[in-house]
């Protein structure tokens, strides 16, 4: 006879598939409202169709409403700042430092490096960003000045200090090229790297940094992002010049923040025997002509090793004072960019004069308008004062005074419980501070203190910049020991997939990569991250504050990567950014290899729409193992009245109908049962479907026997969405062996 299969919300990954019996185990694109499971809404990509992706990662999005009534997207990804408005992006990254050439603008036939020769220091480091213009002529070249004229470029290598390269997308065919003219160079400021790198040694490197005056010389051939040597085949490496390397035993060398080692010199030129990312580097892709090092010496002290340094990534602290977008580099300084100038989108953000110059995180508090710096400088203006655990916080009203006086609101206080300052967020009455220990709040009190500042919580630290939310006046965040929320009071958070994403995760290289998101709309909380051995975010776990009770938990977990998530109060829906590594984006800055972002609206249709194309959101769902029980007399031990779920795997079942139940469903859905005999047992390999399930399918006939089975309701196809109902199958015992 037909029984009711019900399961219990979220999914549970701390107990074997057959002790969840009667709960889901698993899935992609799932969340749960009111207790059942849905496929998630689907994601649009934002932005003009042929300027629509974005030079980097992203590492900082805020959304704000300016006083004229324009909504805008503030991005931050580790090469550039853009503002987002109406369906266009807008450039606004802050620059360093302006200089005008003539004529030191040099090319050689056959070969795409250009040379710019600057007359005194440049300051510019390889992959840093430039941007040309006022770009008049250029003799003996098949360049032409729109070439360069308006364009970002990333610096590939830096030969002298006053000297620096760029990489053309294909080679140069005259004679030779000088700049007859003027060409104006604009500086961007730095961010850093699009992912986090363990760092090795005693410091940055072997002990003691890069030694003075070590041999150097460029690539003659790119190097790819693969185990192979220059071009991507082979075992070896070309230079230009190969003389002064080291040519017996293990030998290293430096390219960008790679290392490699090298055991023969062949032709005076070539590096053979080489062995990509050692000594604790990550394997990348360099160009032709990027700058190579010789760093067989470095290790100075005794072979370098391992250690817990962590090379942070390029990551932003957004918010806005009013009208203006404010912008901290982490580790760097502060901008601002006014909103409501009539040419805002033709400006760039611009440093807040008095403003620290090195900060780990910042935050507007409001209503009281403080601009508030974490893990910034003791004294201001000198970075070698940076103080990790110093908080810094403007006059009233004034985000270009921090020094106090008797009659200002400006202030300092340094906690007490940590050894960083991990992250902030606005809350409903305090700003919610983290240590890499502890939890601190921060409330307005006014003169003469300003704020008051007291610890909430130990053992209970953020595990990075941005992993934390605040919602309806309760905080929640991830550490690196389990998940919390303060709400008046610290609570540790029950997680039924808890040992999945700790085991899952790269927490020991990746902690700055995760990143919480707030879908105030599903009652979700989201932290998006690396897996081991991934160095970009690439799943995520989603809590549910609106379906959990303490009796039950509703959690749920994903492939959906995005570094970055905004709620929807300002655009009425979420905005999220996601990194695409290793992707080719020269169309916004040439000899760019980093990857791009792309820019999402989510929860929109059934589908995601990137580039003008359409694809389906793949979404399922599998359950524990169902197995029977059959009552038997106690006088006789036959078998009595029906067989029923939830039984002790005694008796085989035999399935011979199921009856289909959505609450909605559009399209087609996939619905399979996946059988086996013993707990240890593989699934059965060939599964009951899947039956292809419509709107009006009343039943479907089946015939399977297994002692336990498990639901998998799925999609595969574009315009298709399902909310699951309540399943019945027809079930009968069918022996015990």
């Amino acid at each position: 006879m037909l029984q009711k299969i019900g399961f219990q919300p979220g999914f549970n990954k701390q107990i074997t598939e057959t002790t969840a019996e009667g709960q889901w185990v698993d899935g992609d694109n799932v969340r749960f409202r009111y207790g059942t499971p849905e496929k998630i809404g689907g994601w649009n990509q934002l932005g003009n169709v042929n300027e629509n992706e974005l030079t980097g990662a992203g590492r900082g999005l805020h959304h704000f409403v300016n006083t004229l009534g324009r909504r805008y997207a503030i991005i931050g990804t580790n090469r550039i700042l853009y503002a987002f408005s109406g369906g266009v992006f807008y450039d606004i990254h802050p620059i360093e430092s302006t200089t005008t050439l003539t004529s030191a603008f040099t090319t050689t036939n056959g070969s795409p490096t250009v040379t710019i020769t600057f007359s005194t220091g440049h300051g510019v480091e390889p992959q840093d960003i430039i941007l040309l213009d006022n770009f008049t002529t250029a003799t003996g070249s098949n360049f032409s000045a729109s070439d360069f004229d308006d364009k970002k470029f990333m610096v590939t290598s830096v030969p002298t200090t006053e000297t620096l390269t760029i990489t053309m997308p294909s080679n140069e065919t005259g004679s030779g090229a000088t700049a007859s003219g003027g060409i104006r160079v604009q500086h961007y400021y730095t961010v850093g790297s699009a992912v986090q790198e363990k760092g090795f040694g005693w410091g940055l490197g072997s002990y003691g940094g890069e030694a003075s005056n070590a041999v150097t010389t460029t690539l003659n051939g790119a190097l790819l992002n693969d185990t192979a040597g220059t071009g991507g085949s082979g075992t070896s490496i070309v230079l230009a010049d190969a003389s002064q390397f080291p040519s017996s035993g293990t030998n290293f060398i430096k390219v960008g923040t790679e290392e490699i080692s090298y055991t023969g010199i062949s032709s005076g030129t070539t590096l053979t025997g080489i062995t990509r990312a050692v000594r604790g580097t990550t394997r990348a892709a360099h160009s032709d002509g990027a700058t190579v090092t010789n760093t067989t010496d470095f290790v100075a002290w005794g072979e370098a090793a391992s250690g817990d340094l962590v090379l942070e990534p390029g990551m932003w602290s957004l918010d806005n004072f009013g009208d203006k977008a404010i912008c901290l580099i982490h580790d760097g300084s502060c901008f601002e960019w006014n909103s409501a100038l009539s040419n805002a989108t033709t400006t760039r953000a611009t440093i807040i004069s008095g403003a620290p110059t090195a900060s780990r995180h910042m935050v507007v508090s409001t209503p009281d308008r403080h601009l508030v710096f974490f893990g910034t400088e003791t004294t201001i203006g000198n970075p070698a004062t940076q103080d990790d655990m110093f908080i810094r916080f403007s006059d009233q009203e004034d985000i270009n005074t921090y020094t106090p006086t008797a009659t200002n609101t400006a202030g300092t206080q340094r906690l007490a419980d940590g050894s960083q300052i991990r992250g902030a967020i606005r809350g409903r009455d305090a700003i919610y501070v983290w240590t890499d220990t502890a939890l601190f709040t921060q409330r307005f009190v006014g003169q003469p203190f300003t704020f008051a500042f007291a610890q909430v919580g130990t053992n209970c630290g953020l595990v990075g910049q941005n992993a934390c939310v605040e919602v309806d006046g309760a905080a929640y965040w991830m550490s690196e020991n389990g998940f919390f929320r303060y709400a008046g009071k610290l609570e540790s958070l029950p997680c039924l997939v808890e040992d999945f994403v700790y085991n899952d995760i790269n927490i020991e290289s990746g902690n700055q990569m995760i990143s919480a998101g707030l879908n105030n709309l599903f009652g979700e909380v989201i932290w998006f991250y690396p897996t081991t051995g991934s160095s970009v975010v690439n799943r995520q776990v989603t809590y549910n504050y609106f379906d959990s009770s303490p009796q039950r938990p509703v959690w749920t977990v994903g492939s959906l990567a995005r570094t970055m998530w905004e709620d929807s109060a300002v655009f009425g829906s979420p905005h999220a950014t996601e990194y695409e590594a290793g992707t080719d984006t020269s169309f916004d800055v040439v000899g760019n290899t980093e990857g791009r972002t792309i820019y999402y609206e989510h929860e929109t249709g059934t589908d995601q729409v990137q580039g003008g194309a359409t694809t389906a959101i793949v979404a399922s769902i599998e359950s524990g193992d169902y197995d029977i029980t059959q009552a038997r007399s106690s006088s006789t031990g036959q078998s009595t009245g029906v067989a029923t779920f939830r039984g002790d795997g005694e008796y085989l079942m035999k399935i011979r109908r199921f009856v289909p139940d959505f609450l909605s469903q559009t399209g087609n859905t996939q619905v399979t049962f996946l059988l086996r005999d013993y707990p240890n047992d593989t699934q059965a390999s060939s599964a009951l479907g899947p039956f292809t399930i419509s709107s009006s399918t009343k039943k479907v006939d089946t015939r399977a026997r297994a002692r336990a089975v498990a639901l998998k309701i799925a999609n595969t196809t574009t315009n298709q969405s399902w909310k699951l109902g309540t399943f019945r199958l027809d079930i009968q015992p069918d022996g015990r062996r």
